[in-house]
């Protein structure tokens, strides 16, 4: 494209001519991912798309700062106490996380607050009881 935009053209009108006679000309025909759906098309909005699809391209993982990889270990555990078998393996379960939970209270984490209590084992296991209930 090295044709100039003539006077008194709106650039928006300039920009839309020149893509129309490329498509006439067929100059976008052998591009590569033609016919193929946009990545990411549809999704909301991500300004860390870039990063994270490097991420992926390179096969390489960033660890989360501790306290969100013991949200979600935590998150995790109540889902293992959903459908654990017994009140045993429930109990254990939540003992588990709480332990790790009371230790990351105890000592300071850099990354974001933690906002984790320990979790009442005895409402852990009304709750599994409840969902065990026909």
């Amino acid at each position: 494209m090295t044709e100039r935009k003539p006077p008194g053209v709106s650039f928006e009108s300039f920009v839309d001519a020149q893509i129309r006679e490329a498509m006439e000309r067929g100059a976008f025909d052998d591009l590569p991912g033609a016919g193929k759906p946009i990545p990411g098309a549809g999704k909301p909005y991500d300004e860390l798309w870039w990063v994270k699809q490097k991420l992926r391209e390179e096969n390489l993982s960033f660890p989360l700062p501790r306290t969100l990889a013991l949200r979600k270990e935590a998150e995790e555990a109540l889902v293992a106490a959903a459908r654990a078998r017994s009140e045993g393996e429930v109990r254990q379960i939540v003992a588990d996380i709480n332990e790790k939970i009371v230790e990351a209270i105890r000592k300071a984490a850099s990354g974001p607050p933690l906002n984790l209590m320990p979790f009442d084992v005895d409402d852990v296991v009304r709750r599994w009881r409840e969902g065990r209930e026909p």
